[in-house]
């Protein structure tokens, strides 16, 4: 799950600065396009489109976002001098802005999902309320099945329909956390897949999917175990799922494994996903004219894009941080030296715990990731558990973690403290831990 969009930005007030920040963001995922097509498009070109919208959109992070980013470009940076000083170390300058560049990209196509609906954004998933157990389940299996390709901003057109009854309830705002946060077990619309792919390019994203999925479903099980036993829920709204909620999901989920397996076999899914996404969504609107489908366009880079700030500033800057621990690492071992003389089991579990121990005091798993990776030398099937031992990681930090995205959002939108999100997850994120715990270990011996 990506870390907290701000509001979206009303077109009648956004500055010049803001519009040319939507417009280079825009530009990076068209170069992006591009250079999937074949065109002669040399990454940094990307990286420095990106990198500029951040620059301009900078002064309109909030103060935690801001501070957070800072401190990842600015070790990032600090350890790259030390490399060069200290160890004589080649930097590639111009591709030191590279990292998490591709990931940057996804999760700018994957915004485009929302040109289809209403003009003003996201409609609201159809569905009932329900109450109950029933209710419950179907607020967490609307949120996770929906944000699988939404992300973020299902928790908002789900807990909005709620919250026509009331004030969301604690049982209710719990729903949504792990609903959004299990998602990153295995959906590969979601950033931390993105990033996990650019991170371990050899992982079997079909092994993922087949021990994932499962045990996402499992993590909803737990959460109504705990909620029906925690809490009295017979009078507790819900989100009843309808079959029409569904068709956008599955749809596709059938198209990117389409293009990987059939069409485009020799490209990542996170590059699938860079061009279809945004291609589905335009081709949605082109009955309409063209004429409507480039004021939607205009639209959605004006209003969506550098409303993404958040997320893009931390990517970006986690990749320039990884970047400059790679170097450093690599510069003064001579490339000999890794975390793990060997990446099993044991380590696995370990470096599970010390990222979701790392996210309950405040960290974006995305940095325990990051720092992971670049200490790591794994290849083959390895890559496949290193990231399972990532997507878990990020599933469980950022259910739990106080300063996630997904407790950041639902602090800023319904009132939650993020320090209550936390205390009423860390039974939850116990019981799953144990879990991925044993997935782990049975990963590792069926690799």
């Amino acid at each position: 799950m990506s870390p907290p969009s701000s509001s979206l930005i009303p077109s009648s007030t956004i500055s010049p600065r803001q519009a040319l920040a939507g417009s280079l963001i825009l530009l990076g995922l068209a170069l992006q396009v591009l250079r999937l097509a074949g065109l002669p498009i040399a990454l940094p070109a990307v990286s420095y489109a990106f990198w500029l919208a951040v620059l301009l959109l900078w002064p309109d992070l909030k103060r935690g976002n801001r501070r957070q980013a800072g401190i990842l470009a600015g070790l990032g940076l600090v350890l790259t001098v030390v490399a060069v000083l200290g160890f004589g170390a080649e930097i590639a300058w111009h591709r030191l802005l590279d990292g998490n560049s591709y990931v940057v990209a996804m999760l700018v196509g994957v915004s485009f999902i929302g040109l289809i609906g209403t003009h003003r954004g996201h409609a609201a998933p159809p569905g009932s309320a329900v109450t109950g157990r029933r209710g419950t389940a179907g607020t967490w299996l609307g949120v996770h099945l929906l944000g699988a390709i939404l992300n973020l901003s299902t928790v908002f057109m789900v807990g909005d329909r709620l919250k026509r009854h009331g004030e969301l309830s604690l049982p209710q705002l719990l729903a949504l956390n792990r609903g959004l946060s299990s998602a990153a077990l295995w959906s590969p619309f979601f950033a931390s897949m993105g990033v996990v792919m650019t991170l371990a390019p050899e992982m079997r994203f079909t092994t993922i999917l087949v021990i994932g999925l499962p045990l996402g479903m499992l993590a909803g099980t737990l959460s109504l175990l705990d909620l029906s036993r925690r809490f009295d829920l017979s009078d507790v709204a819900g989100y009843s799922l309808s079959p029409k909620s569904l068709l956008m999901p599955v749809g596709m989920a059938a198209l990117v494994l389409l293009f990987h397996y059939g069409l485009t076999p020799g490209l990542s899914i996170v590059s699938i996903i860079t061009f279809l996404l945004p291609a589905v969504a335009l081709t949605s609107n082109l009955p309409q004219g063209p004429l409507w489908a480039l004021r939607r366009v205009r639209s959605h880079t004006l209003e969506r894009l550098p409303a993404m700030r958040g997320e893009i500033s931390l990517f970006l800057c986690a990749g320039l941080l990884t970047q400059g621990l790679s170097a450093l690492i690599g510069a003064a071992t001579g490339n000999q030296w890794a975390l793990f003389a060997h990446f099993g089991a044991p380590q696995a579990v370990a470096s599970f715990l010390a990222i979701v121990a790392s996210a309950v005091i405040g960290l974006h798993p995305i940095i325990g990731v990051s720092v992971l990776a670049s200490m790591l030398e794994v290849s083959g099937d390895r890559q496949t558990l290193f990231a399972f031992v990532a997507l878990t990681s990020w599933a469980v930090g950022t259910s739990v973690g106080p300063l996630s995205g997904i407790n950041l959002s639902l602090q800023g939108r319904y009132g939650i403290s993020g320090t209550v999100m936390m205390r009423q997850n860390l039974g939850y994120a116990g019981a799953l831990s144990a879990l991925v715990v044993i997935a782990i270990v049975g990963l590792d011996t069926w690799l």
